[in-house]
C-alpha cells in the first residue's frame, strides 16, 4: 500500500507504473492506489478499464480487481454488470476530446472477436453534448444500481471547453446516493500543454474525482442538473434597474415608454406591483448612469456602462 495521504487536492507529476502511458486519456495508477489505500475495499471493479491501470493499481495494493472495456467484449450500455461491486472506479471519456474506438484500438478486431461494432456504443463518438450527458448518466446509474449496500463509486472526470463555452461533466453528471467527496486532481503532461490558444481561453489543468456512497439499496437521493430558459422579467432576484436595462439592451436606438410598458406588462415583475408603470419611470429617472433620456418620453441604455 502507498504511504501517500489522500487529500481534497491530489497531484501526481510522476505518473507511476501501471497500464499503458501511451493510451490517451489514461490516469496515474497512483490515484487508484490512493483511493484503495484510503477506503480499503477488498476488491475493485472498472467497467471502462482502458489500458488496465486499475488492475495494475489493485495488484500493487494486493487486492482483487475485475476489469472490463468496450474493446474487450464488455459494453456498459448493453451488458449486465457481473458483480455486486464494493468499489467501482470509473473514468469515462471526456465527451469527444479523445475518440477511442477505431483510434486507440481497431473496431474490426472487436467485431471479429465479440460480434459487435464498438463504434456504435462508444461514448466518445457521441457528437451531441446533451446526448452524451444522457448516456453518461445512464451508465452512471447502471453502475450505482449494481453496488452493494455501503459500496462506493469513484468517478474521474474533466471539463471540456469549445468555442468559448465550458461543458462540465461534474456539473451535469447525475449524483445518486450520498455525495461523499469531490477531489481536485491536477493534470500533468496534457496534450494541450503544447498548444498556444488565442482569445480568452483559460487552460484546464485539473480534473475531478467524485465519490458517491450507497447507504440504502432501495430508496436513495439523486442530485441532477436541470436546464431551462429563464426570463429576467419573471425572476424574483432581479431589480427594476436590471429588468429595465435588459429590455432596453435589446434595442440600439431610443424607445418610447410605451415600448417598456408593452414588454413588461405580462410578466411577474409588473404584475406584482400595482404601480409598475410609475416604478419604470422612477427607475429610469433615478439611474442616469445607466439610462439616457434622449427626448420627451424616449429612453435608451447607456452603452458605456452596459
Amino acid at each position: 500500500m502507498p504511504d501517500r495521504k489522500l487529500t481534497s487536492i491530489v497531484s501526481y507529476p510522476e505518473r507511476g507504473i501501471g497500464g499503458n502511458s501511451r493510451y490517451r486519456g489514461n490516469c496515474s495508477p497512483k490515484l487508484v492506489e490512493d483511493l484503495i489505500s484510503f477506503f480499503k475495499p477488498s476488491e475493485i471493479c472498472d467497467y471502462m478499464c482502458g489500458s488496465g491501470t486499475t488492475k495494475a493499481a489493485a495488484d500493487n495494493c494486493k487486492i482483487k480487481s475485475n476489469i472490463y472495456d468496450l474493446h474487450s467484449g464488455f459494453d456498459i450500455l448493453n451488458c449486465d454488470i457481473p458483480e455486486r461491486p464494493e468499489f467501482v472506479f470509473w473514468h469515462p471519456p471526456y465527451w469527444d476530446i479523445i475518440v477511442y474506438s477505431d483510434v486507440m484500438y481497431k473496431a474490426s478486431d472487436v467485431m471479429s472477436k465479440f460480434g459487435y461494432d464498438p463504434i456504435k456504443h462508444d461514448l466518445s463518438r457521441i457528437q451531441d453534448w446533451n446526448k452524451f450527458v444522457e448516456v453518461m448518466n445512464y451508465a452512471m446509474m447502471k453502475q450505482y444500481s449494481a453496488l452493494q449496500k455501503g459500496g462506493r463509486m469513484a468517478v474521474l472526470m474533466g471539463d471540456i471547453k469549445k468555442k468559448g463555452k465550458l461543458y462540465s461533466m461534474i456539473s451535469e453528471i447525475i449524483k445518486p446516493g450520498t455525495l461523499e467527496n469531490i477531489i481536485i486532481k491536477a493534470q500533468h503532461n496534457c496534450f494541450s500543454d503544447n498548444i498556444s490558444y488565442s482569445g480568452h481561453f483559460i487552460p484546464i489543468l485539473h480534473e475531478y474525482v467524485m465519490i458517491v456512497r450507497k447507504d440504502n439499496p432501495l430508496i436513495f437521493p439523486i442530485l441532477f442538473s436541470k436546464k431551462q430558459n429563464s426570463d429576467i422579467r419573471d425572476m424574483p432576484g432581479a431589480t427594476w434597474r436590471d429588468v429595465v436595462a435588459a429590455v432596453l439592451e435589446e434595442k440600439t436606438e431610443a424607445v418610447p415608454l410605451s415600448y417598456l410598458y408593452e414588454h413588461l406588462a405580462e410578466h411577474k415583475k409588473a404584475k406584482q406591483n400595482k404601480w409598475w408603470k410609475e416604478k419604470i419611470r422612477q427607475t429610469l429617472q433615478y439611474n442616469p448612469a445607466y439610462f439616457v433620456h434622449t427626448e420627451r418620453g424616449m429612453w435608451k441604455l447607456s452603452r458605456t456602462t452596459a
